[in-house]
């Protein structure tokens, strides 16, 4: 992929890279999308999806607490909920900061 650090992927950037890579047709190229983002949605059965070279999604427990109503003031109960939580693999850690160190090197050069 050619995205530049800051700037966003949506899922249709996903969408037209599978098309690219793949050359299925555009309405299987979405269903693929989609069939990923469902199966990650098993966390809401509390479910821990593994990505080998990418990294896992689990969820967390947070704990109930006492917090204030920015407003008012006021002490309000916030229940414990479940959150998501990703953790990266150590492969993509080591890509993220590779690419990093050559992005950094190619800007001093260019400056």
């Amino acid at each position: 992929m050619t995205k530049q650090t800051t700037s966003t992927l949506t899922k249709a950037d996903l969408i037209e890279e599978v098309l690219n890579v793949t050359e299925l047709p555009r309405k299987e190229s979405e269903t693929i999308v989609e069939t990923i983002f469902d199966n990650i949605a098993a966390l809401q059965k509390g479910e821990k999806i593994e990505i080998r070279g990418f990294g896992s999604f689990r969820t967390r427990e947070r704990r109930g607490r006492v917090g204030r109503n920015p407003k008012t003031g006021e002490k309000v109960e916030v229940p414990a909920k479940k959150i998501p939580y990703f953790k990266p693999s150590k492969e993509l850690k080591d890509f993220v900061n590779n690419a990093a160190a050559h992005s950094a090197a190619g800007d001093a050069q260019a400056g």
